[in-house]
């Protein structure tokens, strides 16, 4: 179907790779000239996979790039930043089968050298959506001044990535965070059962995610749950996530799915039958939520390529019922904002994950109907539906990483996501 650019999943080597369709089901297929052929499934479920991207100029085999072994943002790269991941610490408090991080025990940076590193963002992007990450960033004492440092430096969201166990534990903590100015919670969130939580945290977490959505709504901070995606462990449950979900507004503002993918803490090449594609997921959602989420109100991400994403919008109503807000047959509003889609959706998601100051109070539902009501219904009760498809050693596209507008900030460069964490499968 296309020819690309991706990487041998052994020795990360650059290789030619084409995108092939089999019985309905789509691959990604490369040869290594030392380590032979591999497939990688990329795309299964009811959409085809061409219907779901649009036309596409083909990129080929991207002579001249030396992505991604020397990844940063060349001038060949087709996105600005949206969201910059800072790592303040390598530290963490569990041990998960699926990380993306080290999580090493080692002393965490100073706190003048991280602001070091703020500055050095606000310098190269104007201003983003930070993610203050790691590691488990909680175990920072002093993460308060960083976020209180961090807005005073330029950035106009401040997110934290976060297991949520301090915030469950700790009510002053928070109460710190939200005083130095944190806009949103990034949950680790992967079911609704413990024992999702011992197959994939090894211990019982499900009331101290509970407890921190509780601890997070009583300072009036927006939460979105972030579940890893892991087929045979919780892929069942992603209706009852999007119901739990949508009965806290406004404390929750949406749910961010990530398929799983295999790199940092399982160096292992993975089978077809342990990836779940974004195809699945489409499906997943909608027949999951007895289509109380139509599919045509998921729209692939506007900023990164249509494989990375998918967003959806909507207002959530009472007993259950959803209001949707995209539209993927209809054409996208006008608009007289920034041109820049990376700018775009970084107001986008940091409005919708922000719990507004109205959120408060919200007038009856009867209100719906007026146009000041339905404007203070969408402040209060957003919720916003998105993913975040990681690449790995097995499906890296090189089309994607130039795209890519989630950026990891390391020695001073801002470096694609999925070059940052890129890591061998087999040893």
């Amino acid at each position: 179907m296309r020819r690309t650019t991706s990487v041998c999943p052994i020795c990360l080597r650059r290789v030619p790779a084409v995108r092939v369709r089999r019985q309905g089901q789509y691959y990604l297929e490369k040869t290594c000239p030392e380590h032979g052929g591999f497939s990688t499934l990329l795309w299964q479920g009811s959409q085809p996979l061409e219907d779901w991207t649009g036309p596409l100029p083909e990129t080929g085999s991207e002579e001249g790039l030396r992505c991604p072994e020397d990844c940063g943002l060349c001038k060949r790269h087709l996105r600005n930043t949206c969201c910059t991941l800072l790592e303040v610490t390598d530290r963490c408090n569990l041990n998960c089968r699926f990380c993306f991080a080290d999580n090493a025990q080692t002393q965490d940076p100073p706190l003048e050298q991280v602001k070091g590193w703020i500055d050095g963002i606000v310098r190269q992007t104007g201003g983003t959506l930070l993610q203050l990450s790691g590691g488990e960033p909680t175990l920072r004492d002093d993460l308060p001044q960083l976020v209180a440092y961090a807005k005073g430096a330029g950035c106009p969201y401040v997110q934290l990535n976060t297991n949520g166990l301090r915030l469950a534990e700790c009510p002053d903590f928070v109460h710190a965070l939200a005083q130095a100015g944190l806009d949103i919670v990034f949950l680790q969130f992967d079911g609704m059962t413990e024992e999702v939580y011992h197959i994939l945290r090894g211990r019982d977490m499900l009331a101290a995610k509970q407890a921190a959505i509780q601890a997070c709504a009583r300072e009036k901070i927006g939460v979105t749950l972030v579940p890893t995606l892991v087929p045979g462990v919780n892929t069942g449950q992603i209706g009852d996530i999007l119901r739990f979900a949508m009965s806290r507004t406004p404390d929750v503002r949406g749910v961010h799915f990530q398929p799983v993918s295999y790199f940092g803490r399982v160096p292992e090449l993975p089978g077809d039958a342990q990836r779940y594609t974004m195809g699945q997921l489409l499906d997943d959602i909608v027949g999951q939520t007895g289509g109380l989420i139509p599919r045509e109100s998921l729209v692939p991400s506007s900023c990164d390529h249509p494989l990375c994403g998918l967003h959806g919008d909507y207002i959530a109503l009472p007993r259950g019922r959803v209001y949707p807000l995209s539209n993927r047959n209809k054409p996208p509003a006008p608009c007289c904002g920034p041109a820049d889609p990376a700018q775009q959706n970084r107001d986008f998601i940091g409005s919708r994950w922000s719990r507004p100051e109205e959120a408060r109070c919200c007038p009856p539902e009867s209100d719906l109907h007026s146009l000041d009501g339905f404007l203070a219904w969408k402040r209060a009760h957003g919720f916003t539906i998105t993913s975040m498809n990681f690449q790995d050693a097995g499906n890296l596209d090189l089309e994607r990483l130039r795209q890519c507008s989630l950026h990891v900030y390391r020695n001073g460069r801002r470096v694609p996501f999925c070059a940052a964490y890129l890591s061998p499968l087999a040893l």
